[in-house]
């Protein structure tokens, strides 16, 4: 979601060199390519050991770079820590609801966060406090997928013939930081929802896209006797590429939930959860809210970017995602498989 702001500065400081830092290798995927980046530097701060991430910043700090951005949602005091060590001239950052007089005296400019927002806007925000407003007519993802990664995902294709079935992709997933893997939809209902799909919409072929996250619950879905077409990528850029060619998408908000919208798949449906804002929501008007009774949208009240977990307890969070039935998932692929594919996926 910062994709948009690297093509802002790019535009307006055509000779500046802009590189990211990123905590995981995902994000340093997906910014692969990207001809607004020159260089993307990955270091897991939450893993890694702190004289690693301690040299990690020190080596950055010796490229003496003029501006850094901590992006939004970076709540986290940490990550404006590292925005410090690392030494910019000009450190601009989100004012969160864990602001002290700390944060103050590591970074020299803020604004406020706004909820109302989504991330891309709160981030072509931050260009205000260097004098600046945005120049591009529209803003959105960008990701620039290689030849290779385009045929890997055609090859797959060829491999799996689904003749003129639609592709559903599915992402089971929902993050492994802190406590954000109890808004996963529950397991059980994805056997229910899988064993059913095909009676009620034999036009759908579901694909199961996961990384090693999620190979322990593919294997139980597939115990259970559920039948799917599973995604075995090498990295994030081929299952980008896969996704390209799916004529549908359920998840929750997860990375691919932004995947999705990026390469604008047809149908995207989404499974409301205690995290699940406006200001990361797909940046798209079409997409389709599973919605959750139990959080109704109240989400500030479940979490916020503050650097905390979502609150309530395990068994609280489980059973707020049970509430989201299967019938009103099978409910909402309708409109995905109305629109029958009269032609094979690929010739």
């Amino acid at each position: 979601m910062s994709t948009p702001l690297f093509h802002e500065l790019q535009t307006q400081f055509p000779k500046a060199e802009i590189d990211g830092l990123v905590l995981s290798k995902g994000a340093q995927q997906i910014l692969l390519g990207n001809p607004r980046v020159q260089k993307t530097f990955q270091h897991d701060f939450l893993k890694a050991s702190k004289l690693s991430s301690l040299v990690r910043c020190w080596k950055l700090r010796g490229k003496h770079y003029d501006l850094s951005v901590n992006t939004h949602t970076q709540g986290r005091r940490e990550y404006r820590v590292i925005s410090r060590l690392i030494g910019a001239q000009v450190r601009l950052s989100h004012q969160y609801e864990n602001e002290s007089w700390l944060d103050r005296l590591l970074v020299t400019h803020s604004i406020p966060q706004d909820y109302t927002l989504h991330s891309m806007d709160n981030n072509l925000r931050l260009l205000r406090l260097i004098g600046r407003e945005p120049r591009l007519p529209q803003h959105q993802y960008e990701v620039f997928l290689s030849k290779s990664e385009k045929d890997w995902a055609t090859d797959w294709l060829q491999e799996n013939p689904v003749g003129t079935q639609k592709l559903l992709g599915i992402h089971i997933g929902s993050g492994g930081t802190q406590n954000l893997a109890l808004r996963r939809w529950p397991l059980a209902h994805y056997v229910a929802f899988l064993k059913e799909l095909p009676r009620r919409y034999p036009t759908l072929q579901p694909v199961l896209f996961g990384g090693p996250e999620e190979a322990t619950d593919l294997a139980e879905l597939r115990a259970a006797g559920c039948q799917f077409l599973e995604v075995k990528s090498t990295n994030l850029r081929q299952a980008i590429a896969l996704v390209n060619h799916c004529d549908a998408f359920l998840s929750v908000d997860t990375v691919f939930m932004h995947i999705a919208a990026a390469v604008r798949v047809p149908h995207q449906f989404v499974i409301e959860t205690p995290t699940l804002n406006p200001s990361v929501y797909p940046r798209r008007n079409d997409w389709i809210l599973i919605p959750n009774s139990a959080v109704a949208g109240r989400h500030l009240d479940f979490y916020r970017y503050d650097g905390r977990a979502i609150a309530g307890t395990a068994a609280e969070l489980r059973d707020m995602m049970k509430r989201v039935t299967v019938e009103s998932v099978l409910e909402a692929m309708g409109k995905a498989a109305a629109a029958v594919r009269d032609s094979p996926i690929i010739d």
